[in-house]
This record gives structure tokens, sequence and C-alpha cells, in this order.
């Protein structure tokens, strides 16, 4: 008869960005052999050096330290910490602020790590250690694949094919293998396009303040810090899909659309080079309850595309990625002999699939409902289309700081508060109520 250990499922993973290589992390820690697919590792499938940092919150950092505690510590010293300072929504044009969320509260309350920012190369980087580049198959893109009864071959775009037990799309919003196990649909455009820019300069606050989302109208503007004296910002601007450009560049068009707003928004554009400005339109996708099929699933955006607007897209990938491991760890438990992989595959799959939809499709919703309220408000009318546009007086605060106060809660409240599986790393430490949870959150302006 085989070893048991011969026996332990191949995966391969289609897609080396944060999903793919934290999900080959997990595997490889549970003994399994692992096979990573990417197009290009050095442009973190087109995300590129300037793209930005990714925010990973308590939930995410939790499962990392799981996973394997060394990565995590090296995560941890790497980032930048923002979670210690005040956060939230400030006025677009005056600067003021709107509504201070406190993440330090609540994640000491969880015991869990203090909300980072992280440069996604630098990320990318110490997954990629750890892994092995034994592990990672660097300029091989899966175009596509077959399913057999006991096995799923991957097809590479320059026609090599290789063998697995399972077959996990991480390659992203236009996942190849997502088309071809549901057919191409279309995504959805969020009807915003959005410029980036990282710039060596700091706003004389930022010892007390770790990022802010300036609202507006058909806009918004977030600023972050990524540490060693640098602030990652983004401008949201509604428009249709593919516009261009004016000759006179990125810097100066960002200037005409945020003129009249508030001193630190203009500075950092200003300050910021042309060369450092990129430009994207962001799409998403309509959340879907069937994930995969057989032998065959999806992890991350492939599954359910965000947008930014919350910072849990990249966490979210990251707890699919552990949930779907354990899930197929079971598996491999409790089977004993070879022929009986394939149902405890599939039954396997199918649990992570059903314990993960319920959570991400609330993070879904919410994230796009906050992008939206980010772009309505508009506080020189007394009421108007947005959901911010009640607010038209200091004293009158109370009206949106309620509704944003709920979707803000509730949506860290599932982030970091509902637990999925007995294995989950944060599921002992001390249970936080919503009433108890909404109290520490939110600090009153």
């Amino acid at each position: 008869m085989a070893s048991r250990e011969a026996r332990k499922p191949r995966i391969l993973i289609a897609g080396g960005g944060v999903a793919g290589l934290v999900l080959a992390l997990a595997a490889k820690r549970r003994g399994f052999e692992v096979r990573v697919f990417e197009k290009d590792l050095s442009a973190v499938r087109g995300e590129g050096q300037y793209r930005g940092p990714i925010i990973l919150h308590g939930n995410a950092l939790a499962v990392l330290a799981a996973i394997d505690p060394d990565v995590a510590r090296q995560v941890l010293a790497a980032a930048c910490v923002t979670g210690d300072r005040l956060n939230g929504l400030a006025d677009g044009i005056t600067g003021d602020w709107f509504i201070k969320i406190d993440l330090l509260t609540p994640a000491r309350k969880k015991g869990l790590p203090l909300t980072r920012s992280i440069c996604r190369m630098t990320l990318q980087d110490i997954l990629l250690k750890a892994i092995g580049s034994d592990t990672v198959y660097n300029r091989s893109k899966v175009v596509d694949f077959r399913e057999h009864q006991n096995k799923v071959t991957v097809i590479l775009g320059d026609g090599r094919e290789y063998e697995g037990d399972v077959l996990v799309g991480a390659d992203g919003i236009w996942s190849k293998v997502r088309a071809k196990l549901f057919g191409w649909q279309d995504a959805q455009y969020s009807n915003y396009t959005c410029y980036s820019g990282s710039v060596d300069y700091v706003p004389s606050y930022i010892s007390t303040v770790g990022y802010r989302v300036f609202v507006g109208f058909n806009q918004y503007f977030v600023a972050c810090d990524i540490g060693c004296g640098k602030m990652q910002w983004y401008g949201f601007h509604k428009e249709p899909p593919g516009s261009a450009d004016p000759p006179t560049g990125k810097r100066k068009r960002l200037l005409e659309l945020y003129e009249g707003w508030c001193s630190e928004v203009v500075a950092l554009i200003s300050r910021t080079s042309e060369s450092m400005i990129l430009r994207r339109d962001l799409y998403d996708r309509d959340m879907i309850y069937t994930w995969g099929r057989g032998r065959i699933t999806l992890v991350g955006d492939a599954a359910h595309a965000m947008q930014p607007a919350l910072g849990q897209s990249g966490c979210m990938a990251i707890e699919d990625c552990y949930q779907l491991v354990l899930e197929l760890e079971k598996a491999y438990v409790k089977c004993d002999c070879h022929d009986k992989h394939a149902d405890e595959i599939a039954l396997a799959i199918a649990r992570y699939e059903r314990k993960r939809i319920l959570r991400v499709g609330i993070v879904h919703a919410v994230t796009r409902m906050a992008a939206r309220m980010s772009s309505t408000y508009r506080p020189y009318l007394d009421f108007g289309p947005g959901c911010l546009s009640v607010v038209s007086h200091k004293s009158e605060n109370t009206k949106s700081s309620y509704l944003w106060s709920t979707i803000r809660c509730r949506t860290y409240y599932h982030a970091y508060c509902y637990d999925l599986d007995a294995e989950w790393p944060w599921l002992n430490r001390r249970r936080t109520s919503m009433k108890d949870f909404i109290g520490v959150i939110i600090c009153p302006i």
C-alpha cells in the first residue's frame, strides 16, 4: 500500500499574487505538494512597483500568524502600523473630520495585530522566500484546464501541461479558471477611475493620523502613511471607462479636478512627480454563490473581486486560503485509500465555499456601499441625492454618523469577530458583543 504522505493531494495554483502565494504557503506548511503558475512575478500581475500598498487588518495578520509565525513576524516588521492612530473620513473641501475610526481598541480587546500597510512587492518577496523558488513557475500563465476522474490538468500558454489533484484559481478579477468554470462574464465597471501616487512627503500631523478618506461629490481621495517618510494616495473620480488623460498630463488634470479641496489633498498631488502617478479604471464583480466544482475552486478576486473602499479585499483572500487548506487537510485525514480522494476533495471544496460565502458576501456588499457613499457627500446642500448630503451643519453630524457607524461597525465586526471554524486563530480570544464593538470602534467627533 502507498504511504499516507504519498497520497496527500498536489495543489495547482493559477496565479502568483497575494492570494496564490499565501495559499501556497499555507498548503506547504500542512505538507501538501504545491505548484504555482504566474505569468509575471516581477509586476505582481500589473500592480507594479508604484501601485501602492496593501492594507492588512488584524483578521488577515492573525491568519498569517497561524499559517507561518516567522512569515507573520517578517510582515509585521516590514509594514507600517496605521491602526495605532486615528483613521477615518474627512470633508474634502474643509479637511475637517467627518468620522474618526478607532482601530486600536477593538484590536487590543480581541488580541489581534494592529492594522498595517505594506508594499505589495515587499509582501510578495517575503512570501516567495518562504515558499521557495522551486514552487513557483514564472512566465507560466494558466489558459485552460481539463478535469478527469482522479486528477486535473492545467494547460499553460506555451502548451506545457501539469497534473495535480486540486486546481485553485487565484488569478484575479480576469480569472481564466473562473471563465472556464462558468463561462465568460464581464466585470462590472465601478463608474470610477483611480489615480494613485507615492510621494516623499508626510503631513505635520502624521504621528496621530494613519489614513484619511476625503469625501466629496463624484470623487474622493485617500491618503495613507506607508512609512519611511512616504505617503500613498489615491484619487477616485467618476467618469466613463477608457477615458484618456489630456496631453498636459495626469498631475495637472488632478489639480484641476481637486481644485478648491483642502490643502493636504492639493499638497500630496502637487509634490508627486508625473512619473509616479498611475491610472486605472476600477472594476469589481457581482457576488456569486458557487465558486467551483469537483476538484476546482477559486480564491480572492477570482471568486469575489471587490473595490478597495474598506481595505478588506486582500484580507478576505488571505482568509479564503486558510479556510481552503483547513478543509483539504480534513479531507486528507479522512482518506484511507486513493480511491476516496475524489469524493473527499469535492466535499472539502464545497465546505470551504459554504463557510466563506456569507462572510465574504457581507463585506463585498458593504464595500460597494462604502465606495458609493464616499463620493456622494455634498456638505453645501441641506438635502441632496447623496447618502451623506444630509450633513449641512456640525450639529447634524449625528444623522450621517449613525449611518456610517452602522456600516463601518458591521463590516469590521464581521471582519474581526465572525468565527468560521474551530481552528480559526482568534476563536478562543474574548468574544466581543455587537453593542460593545460599536462602542469602541467609533470615536465621537
